[in-house]
């Protein structure tokens, strides 16, 4: 009996008993439009994000500008601060400093004798930045000698007394006179002297005492 062959799609089967063979078919699958669209759409921001990765030239340049703004800020905060330890003055020749008040303010001989009278001693900022007597005299003029006014026995600022013409420290106790000189202890040492000048502006000029000390007849114990 003769074998009756019938073709599909996938191979050969015959019938009758005879042998099947299977022939496989080479199938292409294509994707998606889907799964198209993904991988499209990840190729698109993988390039957009390597677009935004700046290269190495332009990072150096923001680290440049970034760190010189943050330095700026830091200066312009430091420099106030450290200013606050440098005393108060104006350097002049000789190494004098230009005297001023307490707000700041450098003192002019003039319109300083204008507003304070003959034999008053008061407080300005003297070398150092320390307390300092300014003193005018009966006759009306500035004394061409200053006294620091801080005590040598623990560093207070000794006030001056007028009612009883001496400068008296509340704290132990010690007393000086009206040049300074000690008169009464705990205090070992008089009030430092500092030298008294005008200068061609009119301004009160302080600088250190390196004299004969005029009240002991002692070389100066200070030095400043």
């Amino acid at each position: 009996m003769a074998a009756f062959v019938a073709a599909t799609p996938v191979g050969v089967r015959s019938i009758a008993g005879a042998r099947v063979t299977r022939r496989h078919a080479s199938v292409r699958v294509l994707p998606s439009t889907g799964a198209r669209t993904a991988t499209l759409r990840m190729v698109a921001s993988a390039s957009e994000e390597e677009a935004m990765v700046p290269d190495m030239g332009k990072r150096n340049t923001m680290n440049l500008l970034l760190f010189g703004s943050a330095t700026t800020v830091a200066l312009a905060c430091l420099g106030p601060y450290a200013s606050f330890f440098v005393p108060v003055g104006a350097g002049v020749t000789g190494g004098g400093l230009v005297a001023r008040d307490a707000a700041g303010n450098p003192l002019f001989a003039e319109p300083y004798l204008d507003t304070h009278p003959a034999n008053s001693r008061e407080l300005v900022l003297g070398l150092q930045g320390e307390a300092t007597y300014l003193i005018v005299d009966a006759d009306k003029a500035i004394e061409p000698f200053a006294l620091n006014a801080v005590c040598t026995h623990l560093g207070c600022v000794v006030p001056w007394v007028p009612a009883e013409n001496k400068f008296k420290c509340p704290c132990h106790g010690s007393q000086y006179d009206r040049n300074g000189k000690v008169t009464r202890g705990p205090a070992p040492l008089s009030l430092a002297l500092e030298h008294v000048d005008i200068n061609s502006d009119g301004q009160i000029v302080l600088s250190s005492w390196k004299d004969t000390d005029f009240r002991t007849g002692d070389a100066p114990w200070w030095n400043f």
